[in-house]
């Protein structure tokens, strides 16, 4: 018995389209759970840098505009609608006078938590509907997507304006 070279090719078109598709699920269901959160809405470049700040407390504005591909100016007027949010905080830097350490409030990790909890009841209540060998081919999946973006090149930062869309 023989591969069908087509079949074979036609799979990771298949594979990317079927992605396509769960992401826009998922971003329904993450907008589901942003709604239902705290009251203080974030947009989804705020979200971003409060999910930095809770891995990487304490970096500067030039450093989280590396990891996010933005401009100092962008990732700073970010920083100040979560500020005046009561979601960060800046702190002087123990190392730098001339640098300031962000820092999520215990009103950003709590939003953040609530956030959370909200997407992952959502995920939980569709993925234990889902068959036992559909779960382990999902929880397969996903480790290996998660490994290969990981060793790419493609979450490379990009500089580019993110205020526009917060």
């Amino acid at each position: 018995m023989g591969v069908n070279p087509t079949a074979s090719r036609r799979e990771p078109h298949d594979a990317a389209e079927a992605a396509r598709e769960v992401v826009e699920l998922l971003e329904i269901l993450w907008e589901r759970g942003r709604e239902a959160a705290s009251p203080g809405p974030v947009s989804p470049s705020q979200l971003r840098v409060m999910y930095i700040l809770d891995r990487d407390e304490g970096i500067n504005l030039r450093t989280l505009g590396e990891v996010m591909g933005a401009t100092s100016s962008s990732v700073s007027r970010l920083c100040d609608r979560l500020q005046a949010l009561g979601y960060v905080r800046r702190t002087p830097s123990p190392v730098s006078r001339r640098e300031l350490e962000l820092k999520l409030t215990s009103r950003g990790r709590s939003h953040l938590y609530e956030l959370r909890a909200l997407r992952e009841e959502s995920l939980l209540a569709v993925i234990s509907a889902m068959p036992p060998a559909a779960r382990h081919a999902l929880v397969e999946g996903l480790q290996g997507f998660r490994e290969t973006v990981g060793e790419s090149d493609l979450l490379r930062p990009q500089t580019r304006d993110v205020t526009r869309s917060a």
